[in-house]
């Protein structure tokens, strides 16, 4: 999880689309959300978040090989709490873990 959320940024996602599909509306919780085409918009408060993605080659560490999924995040018209708020959740969301 981040300490700031700028108004636009880029991630390398650790899974496939399909997983990120299936994880995308818990994440946006109670907001609105248009799917299309390897892209989403989310309505926050009288702004949009922009979503698109692509999938981009595994990453490879000895034997292990990891989905990736490149994600653009884009928000118009969120003011700064409602991003940092927003993000916060979903970043505690999206995060999986092992043990």
């Amino acid at each position: 999880m981040q300490g700031y959320y700028p108004p636009a940024f880029e991630r390398d996602m650790s899974c496939t689309e399909a997983e990120w599909l299936s994880w995308l509306p818990g994440a946006v919780r109670d907001h609105a959300l248009t799917l299309g085409s390897a892209q989403a918009q989310v309505a926050i408060g009288n702004g949009q978040l922009h979503l698109d993605w692509q999938t981009l080659p595994p990453r490879q560490i000895a034997l292990m090989r990891l989905p990736r999924l490149g994600v653009r995040f884009r928000f118009d018209g969120v003011d700064e709490g409602e991003r940092q708020t927003f993000m916060r959740y979903f970043d505690l969301y999206m995060q999986r873990g092992g043990g």
